[in-house]
């Protein structure tokens, strides 16, 4: 929020010609190297599995994708999408149970989570000037989540029995998210900027979210730029209080870098 502080005079001292920040079409793709913490639950009842602890869920690479339609000098439609899935075999550390099934200790356990976040979105620059704008944004996340264990039958190391065993459950989860988003150039040249944004939502009893990314650009061209940066790249919370709704309480964040084509 410091940065958004920060930037406003500038803003509004720069000179309302040749804007450096001046598309009709920008579209950015960012490596995210991701670090997953959470846990989910399955509905109605089950124990909370911690992802880390439980599943040995770890970092990994994924993408950040955004395009943006400039379709007049302030408004924006915006469509982001973020990929989370994956995929561990891991031997439990104790007796779970999700989706009516029981997991015991010791046995070998197969887990797969997805939550793909797909947001189409509205953003409005408050204010935009020669170096830069700052403006507000809204969002529409769609989290589509499923998150399945299945275990062969098979002796633990204990010398209990694991019968065979597969449990899944899924949620799309709609949240409105809002915040702000800018952009600043530096000096008086298109050369380097800095851009970030801060989303968030609660909604009461069902949940809440909140995201934020900033970033350090550097101009290649009038069309390309290189882009590094820091991400909370979501916190979503969605709680398990329906008999058939599963609860989430996922935490992404890392470091994101990538490239940026403006036309």
């Amino acid at each position: 929020m410091l940065s958004f502080l920060a930037a406003a005079p500038l803003v509004r001292a720069a000179d309302d010609s040749e804007e450096f920040d001046n598309y009709k079409v920008r579209a950015d793709l960012f490596w995210f190297y991701s670090s997953p913490t959470g846990t989910f639950q399955g509905s109605g009842s089950g124990d909370v599995i911690n992802i880390n602890k439980d599943l040995n869920f770890n970092n990994y690479s994924t993408f950040d994708g955004l395009v943006d339609w400039k379709f007049t000098h302030k408004n924006h439609l915006t469509l982001s999408i973020s990929p989370f899935q994956q995929s561990r075999n891991a031997v439990l550390n104790r007796t779970i149970t999700y989706q009516g099934q029981t997991y015991n200790v010791g046995a070998t356990v197969n887990a797969n989570l997805k939550a793909n976040l797909y947001a189409p979105g509205y953003a409005y620059d408050i204010i935009r000037r020669r170096r830069g704008h700052i403006g507000i944004g809204v969002q529409i996340d769609l989290f589509d989540t499923t998150a399945s264990i299945s275990a062969k039958a098979q002796v633990t190391g204990g010398g209990t029995n694991q019968a065979a065993a597969y449990g899944s459950a899924s949620l799309l989860a709609p949240i409105p998210v809002a915040g702000p988003q800018y952009r600043l150039y530096l000096t008086n040249s298109p050369r380097v900027f800095i851009e970030g944004n801060l989303y968030g939502m609660y909604l009461f009893g069902y949940g809440d979210f909140l995201s934020t990314a900033n970033d350090i650009g550097l101009t290649l061209n009038k069309h390309f730029s290189v882009n590094a940066g820091y991400a909370l790249g979501s916190r979503l919370v969605v709680n398990n209080n329906s008999t058939d709704r599963i609860g989430v309480h996922l935490i992404q964040k890392g470091v994101l870098a990538g490239v940026e084509a403006s036309f």
